[in-house]
C-alpha cells in the first residue's frame, strides 16, 4: 500500500487529470489549487450559508479560485485576513479593513494587488476569526481535504488554532468544482485539518465533526521549510528544546 504521501499524490493527480478532461479547469490546473469553472457560482453560495451571514472576521487563502468569496467579503463589510503568499513575510497575514480600501474590493481580492498596500500582521495584532475560506483539490464528504502538498493551508491554520484565534466553533469551509468531491476514503495525517462545509456550484455538503491539530506540529516539519517561511522561523528560536 502506498504511503500517505504517495497516496495524497495519486488522488491529486487523478482529480487535475478529471478537471482537465471535462474543460472544467484550466488546462494548467496541474501543481495548483484548481481555478475552476463556476467559482463565482460557489461564492455566491457560500454567501447564502448562516455562518457566513453571521461572521464579522474571515480568514481566506490567497489562491485564485477563492477571489470571489474574498471580494464578497470586503463587499458586505467583513474584515479579510489573506495569507501573504506562501508566508514569506515576517507578518504572514494581510489584513484587509474594508472601511479603508484604496481600490475595489474586486481588485483588494487579489493579492498582487492587496501588497501594495494591505497592512501585514502577525497572529498576537489579529482578532478571533468567525469564518474560515481554503482551497482543495480534492476534499471527501467527511471533511477530508487535499491541498497542493506544499503544505501552506495546514500551517496558517496551525498557527492560528496555537494562538487561540480559531476553535471548533470556527466554521471552516472549502469551495470547489462538484468533480473535487471525492466518494470514500482520502488519506489523513496528523496535521491534517478537516473542512466542516463543501460548497460548489451546485450544492452545500455539510460535514463531519471538526478535526484539527492543536497547533505547529514541529517534528513533522522539515527545517528547510521552517527556515523558508519566517513566522516559523522566529517561533522555532523561541520555543523550548523539549516543545512539540
Amino acid at each position: 500500500m502506498a504511503n500517505p504521501d504517495e497516496a495524497k499524490n495519486e488522488v491529486r493527480h487523478r482529480v487535475w487529470d478529471l478537471l482537465a478532461e471535462h474543460h472544467a479547469a484550466p488546462p494548467d490546473v496541474h501543481g495548483s489549487i484548481p481555478n475552476f469553472d463556476g467559482a463565482e457560482l460557489a461564492a455566491a453560495r457560500l454567501a447564502e450559508l448562516p455562518a457566513w451571514k453571521q461572521a464579522r472576521v474571515v480568514k481566506a487563502v490567497p489562491d485564485k479560485p477563492q477571489a470571489p468569496v474574498r471580494a464578497l467579503g470586503l463587499e458586505q463589510g467583513k474584515l479579510l485576513y489573506v495569507a501573504v503568499p506562501k508566508m514569506a513575510a515576517a507578518k504572514p497575514f494581510y489584513e484587509l479593513d474594508p472601511t479603508k480600501l484604496p481600490v475595489s474590493p474586486a481588485e483588494a481580492a487579489v493579492p498582487k494587488k492587496a501588497a501594495a498596500f494591505a497592512r501585514t500582521v502577525d497572529t498576537d495584532e489579529m482578532p478571533p476569526i468567525d469564518f474560515l475560506v481554503c482551497g482543495s483539490v480534492a476534499v471527501n464528504r467527511r471533511g477530508v481535504r487535499l491541498g497542493k502538498g506544499a503544505g501552506y493551508a495546514d500551517i496558517e491554520v496551525a498557527l492560528l488554532q496555537e494562538a487561540g484565534l480559531i476553535g471548533d466553533a470556527t466554521t471552516i469551509v472549502t469551495t470547489v468544482h462538484d468533480l473535487q468531491v471525492i466518494e470514500g476514503e482520502l488519506p489523513e495525517t496528523s496535521h491534517d485539518f478537516s473542512v466542516d462545509v463543501i460548497v460548489t456550484p451546485t450544492q452545500v455538503i455539510e460535514c463531519g465533526p471538526p478535526r484539527r491539530p492543536a497547533g505547529i506540529l514541529w517534528s513533522e516539519l522539515d527545517p528547510a521549510k521552517i527556515a523558508a517561511i519566517p513566522a516559523l522561523a522566529s517561533r522555532a528560536e523561541q520555543r523550548p528544546r523539549s516543545g512539540r
